[in-house]
């Protein structure tokens, strides 16, 4: 019996224009019911997505597996924008969200697998000192996924579309988690 094997995932720059098509699909598939984009049109996408990697603060990026776009990732400046006001932000604190495609073929430990490559690719730079997220309360799925990559919850937060759970993650936190240092 051979080990399962850790699939290549890299990170390239979203282009909203030639990914809206994809991404649709994606963010308005039942299961990503707290991308809260259930009925967007692909106008709507691509509009998004434009403003997003317009915005001096925000940045989206496609996640491809042994090459194909199966992974959505929003990174973003959590003192200039999403989190302004609800938190005491920090020097090298880093705003994410993750998205995984959806599949009619689930593997196990897929999802783990990508948060790990996400919360890699963001503490890749050496100016991230901190990841913070701000989840559904609802999404106990991805509060799991959290705790195994080294989120702390810290509290519940009231933002304008949602009641979130604000969390953070260190660097020495996710290594002492996934046990490799980054």
């Amino acid at each position: 019996m051979t080990a399962p094997t850790t699939p290549a995932i890299r990170f390239r720059p979203l282009d909203p224009l030639k990914d809206a098509e994809l991404l649709h699909g994606w963010v308005t598939h039942p299961k990503a019911a707290f991308w809260m984009m259930q009925d967007a049109k692909l106008e709507d996408v691509e509009r998004e997505y434009m403003a997003i990697t317009a915005h001096p603060h925000h940045d989206a990026f496609v996640g491809e597996v042994d090459g194909e776009p199966a992974i959505l990732m929003e990174k973003y400046d959590p003192s200039k924008l999403e989190l302004v006001g609800l938190y005491d932000p920090e020097p090298g604190d880093v705003g994410m969200h993750f998205l995984v495609a959806p599949t009619d073929t689930p593997v196990h430990g897929f999802t783990r697998a990508v948060i790990t490559a996400v919360m890699a690719e963001l503490f890749s730079d050496p100016a991230t000192a901190r990841v913070v997220v701000e989840p559904d309360v609802r999404n106990k799925a991805v509060h799991a996924l959290n705790e195994a990559v080294g989120f702390v919850a810290d509290r519940e937060i009231q933002k304008p579309e949602k009641k979130a759970l604000l969390s953070f993650c260190t660097r020495a936190q996710f290594e002492a988690a996934v046990g490799a240092a980054i």
